[in-house]
């Protein structure tokens, strides 16, 4: 008799550790904006000291809420975890707060709080100036990152990508080198297109779901995928095209790039930190959580044309870094380079090549975010970025600096034991061995895509090599004695940090694919079903 009372007593006690639960990942969201609005309200007086510990310590806070999340996720269970909605009003459109996350958002969320933590600590010489707003704008782009990983209402999630132009403009446009207004203009502008393109895609989208009878009438993604393959195939494919042009500007991919180096070589190194660790992440993210998602018969279609983009990407942005002088424009473009295995492993649609794809954007995190951490330490040294006017010869008087450049370098190019080659490598398994290789609208372009590819692993190895030579090998240069110290504890920290994750990953890999293959495995799984659908000539 007394067993229903303490069985129903158990299942409420379950569910109010389930809804607190729930309320962690809203809190991880908002901390970020919180701390942004703190540190505009601290008083003038010591504001530069009390600005950098609040930053500290609300992007400690956000490691550990996210190590939370981490810990209670539970990888075997496929779909959303943590999801949270409320509604926000119903007319004249529907529109939630929703968040959730699965092992892909989440390992992307664990990479923001990090990264940002160690974009903070790598601010205490540029946070000097006007250190109130820098830290606020930084804490509203992390805001605006988060909620981008997180946010399963569409409107939510196209205000929260279109957030983070405003602080990023700003970071740029205030704390950059001599050419910042130009750096940040550009940005804005290539963006703010972006954005219009995505809108515009949204409105269309949605319409037509609704036009249609399509029930029920929601901004809600989960639903919104399930709801969109009714559509009619033209509807699916325009709407495909702008929401994916705007995912490939922030990417971004070959023509839309442009921007990139410009905001990079203005862009102050804990801005550049975030901008290559993060917010091209943005790109990738969207481009597997919207467009591969709602639209998998048009990917499927399209597979063979976005993988030999990703291809094109991968070489061409290879050449470039062969040619330039300035360090900070070599890591700018080998980002675009190694976003390109991003671009062909989504292009693939295979289990293992969507596995890679996912892999290589946390990897490069990493990698990218130490790269140019080192960029900036090596520039307060010597005040230029030009490997000309270097000379070389730095080893000597920073060798901690050149251990840490070795091996950023060394994973950069894809040196096995470390996180770039696993990525490297299973995008290119997962590609040779793909349906779309195999099976899909047109396997020979594939084919050669994948062999053109290959000579961005060498061209990489060569740009890389070169820009270690040529900051740190030779006689150390007369013009340089007295003026260089290798890294301080702080920047000794930085740098440990993030070679400690590039080791691990490269060492387990496991411990990351774990918490998102389920879903990736899911997702190629739905998008094989549907390739002979997009070329009927396949029969089998």
């Amino acid at each position: 008799m007394q067993l229903a009372p303490l069985k129903r007593a158990s299942v409420e006690r379950k569910q109010e550790v389930t809804n607190s639960v729930e309320m962690i990942l809203s809190l991880l969201l908002f901390l970020p904006l919180a701390g942004s609005f703190i540190i505009g309200l601290l008083p003038k007086e010591g504001a530069q000291q009390s600005a950098r510990i609040s930053a500290i310590t609300t992007s400690i806070l956000m490691c550990l809420v996210s190590s939370v999340l981490a810990f209670k996720f539970d990888p075997a269970i496929q779909g959303m975890q943590f999801e949270f909605a409320s509604k926000w009003f119903d007319k004249p459109f529907p529109v939630e707060y929703h968040v959730g996350v699965d092992g892909m958002s989440l390992c992307l969320v664990l990479l923001t709080s990090f990264v940002t933590l160690m974009a903070v600590l790598a601010s205490q010489k540029i946070g000097q100036v006007r250190p109130k707003l820098y830290y606020s704008m930084l804490m509203l782009l992390t805001t605006s990152i988060i909620g981008v990983f997180v946010s399963l209402d569409l409107l939510q999630f196209f205000v929260l990508f279109e957030l983070e132009l405003v602080p990023m403009y700003f970071l740029i446009a205030i704390w950059g080198g001599p050419n910042r207004d130009y750096a940040a203009m550009k940005f804005l502008l290539y963006t703010f297109f972006g954005g219009a393109l995505m809108l515009s895609g949204i409105l269309l989208l949605t319409y037509q779901l609704w036009q249609g009878g399509v029930e029920p009438h929601t901004f809600n993604m989960i639903e919104i995928a399930k709801q969109t393959p009714l559509l009619m195939k033209q509807w699916q494919s325009l709407a495909c095209l702008l929401i994916g042009l705007a995912f490939l500007i922030k990417l971004p991919s070959f023509p839309f790039h442009t921007w990139l180096p410009d905001a990079h070589v203005e862009a102050p190194t804990p801005v550049s930190m975030i901008l290559a660790a993060l917010l091209l992440k943005m790109g990738s993210y969207g481009l597997i959580r919207i467009c591969v998602s709602f639209f998998p018969t048009v990917i499927a279609e399209w597979g063979p044309y976005i993988v030999l983009l990703g291809a094109f990407n991968i070489v061409w942005a290879a050449v470039a870094c062969l040619i330039q002088k300035d360090m900070k424009r070599i890591i700018a473009f080998s980002s675009v380079s190694h976003m390109g295995f991003v671009t062909m492993g989504i292009g693939a649609l295979s289990a293992a090549s969507l596995n890679g794809a996912i892999f290589q954007m946390i990897a490069h995190g990493f990698i990218s975010a130490a790269l140019f951490f080192l960029v900036g330490t090596v520039y307060d040294r010597v005040h230029t970025r030009d490997l000309d006017e270097i000379g070389g010869g730095l080893a000597k008087a920073m060798p901690f600096s050149f251990y840490f450049w070795m091996l950023a370098a060394m994973a950069n190019l894809g040196l096995p034991g470390l996180a770039g080659f696993v990525a490297e490598a299973a995008v290119f398994y997962g590609t040779i061995t793909s349906p779309m290789a195999i099976a899909g609208p047109d396997p020979t372009m594939v084919r050669v895509a994948i062999v053109f590819s290959a000579i961005g692993v060498i061209l990489t190895a060569g740009y890389m090599l070169n820009l270690l030579r040529r900051l740190f090998y030779g006689p150390e240069q007369t013009k340089w004695t007295g003026h260089l110290w290798d890294l301080n504890y702080t920047e000794k920290f930085v740098a440990a940090a993030l070679s400690v994750f590039i080791i691990i990953l490269g060492v387990y890999p496991l411990m990351l694919s774990r918490a998102y293959q389920p879903y990736s495995d899911s997702l190629a799984k739905s998008i094989a079903e549907r390739i002979p659908e997009a070329n009927p000539s396949v029969t089998q």
